[in-house]
């Protein structure tokens, strides 16, 4: 018999009807969708890679809509500058005194759309916000509204005018996942019925903000057995001792992934997580975060991604 989880017994069916409502959007998609409710309800942010026009801004416009939150997009491009960004102080000509105007970082969910489009100053203009959901600017703190949840999307780096993202940004993204193109029946459709329509406008908010955020703190009494974290540890430790990779999965690395399989537990319907949730998590949390041997300029992601799923395939899972 499954166990119910404590406090927040409606969370699997919050993240059932966010899965649901986001793909009336987004269609053809179920597992991008559910990962990227993963990593919302696990406080974490997304990193969505692919090749423009298949659905990138879609996907964070309907997590918004979907949940009532507010919604700000900002488009990286080569000239944008950190204040573009975070916001910073001007001067208020009635008293003559600097106040701050914030940004447009300072919403609840946040598309930094082609992040890797700008220089690297703007892009680690992110790396407070993201990691502590504040703004530090001249001497003063300010905090970042409650949720805060970024999606950045980055083309391929083959693609021209980008800038690959430091290691030290990735690493803020706890999962980093491809929507590729639908399926041609999925596609077919499309074509013949959205007539110029918005698919957002058709949907509805499914969930509060207290919702939400119950969800969220219900993924920390997501049940762990002993032998699930031993599995978990043991790909970690796979990925430092392979000698297909030069850097392996830091410890911050083994937490994000600890954290996001116990929301696909949460998002599986579950108050327990199994070795399959490590299993459907392992790649889009820890291969950006991943360097194949022999890399000279950034991460190839497809080498990393193969290398974690052959390190899946070799682990023995427990029973």
């Amino acid at each position: 018999m499954q166990a119910t989880i404590p406090l927040a017994p409606r969370a699997p069916e919050l993240a059932k009807a966010l899965v649901t409502n986001v793909g009336l959007a987004l269609q053809g998609k179920e597992e991008a969708v559910t990962l990227a409710v993963v990593a919302l309800l696990a406080r974490g942010h997304l990193l969505v890679e692919d090749v423009p026009g298949v659905g990138k801004t879609t996907l964070a416009r309907a997590l918004a809509k979907s949940l009532g939150l507010g919604f700000r997009r900002i488009q990286f491009t080569s000239d944008l500058l950190p204040a573009d960004v975070l916001g910073g102080s001007v001067l208020d000509a009635a008293n003559g005194r600097f106040t701050f105007r914030p940004g447009p970082v300072f919403t609840q969910v946040l598309l930094a759309d082609e992040i890797n489009r700008t220089t690297p100053r703007t892009q680690s203009a992110l790396l407070e916000a993201m990691d502590e959901q504040r703004v530090s600017l001249d001497g003063e703190t300010h905090e970042l509204p409650d949720p805060f949840f970024v999606v950045a999307t980055q083309n391929p780096e083959e693609f021209h005018g980008t800038y690959p993202l430091p290691e030290s940004q990735l690493d803020r993204f706890l999962l980093r996942i491809h929507i590729g193109y639908p399926p041609p029946e999925v596609e077919r459709r499309v074509i013949a019925e959205r007539r110029g329509r918005d698919p957002i406008d058709a949907l509805e908010s499914v969930a509060s903000e207290a919702a939400l955020r119950d969800a969220q703190a219900a993924v920390d009494r997501v049940k762990v057995d002993e032998s699930v974290h031993d599995y978990l540890h043991a790909l970690v430790l796979a990925t430092r001792s392979t000698p297909l990779l030069e850097i392996g999965a830091s410890t911050r690395a083994a937490l994000g992934l600890e954290r996001a399989m116990r929301s696909h537990a949460l998002v599986s319907g579950r108050s327990y997580a199994l070795p399959d949730d490590v299993k459907a998590v392992a790649v889009p949390v820890l291969a950006h975060r991943l360097r194949p041997a022999g890399a000279r300029d950034g991460l190839a992601s497809a080498d990393t991604e193969r290398v974690v799923g052959e390190l899946l395939r070799e682990l023995v899972v427990p029973t």
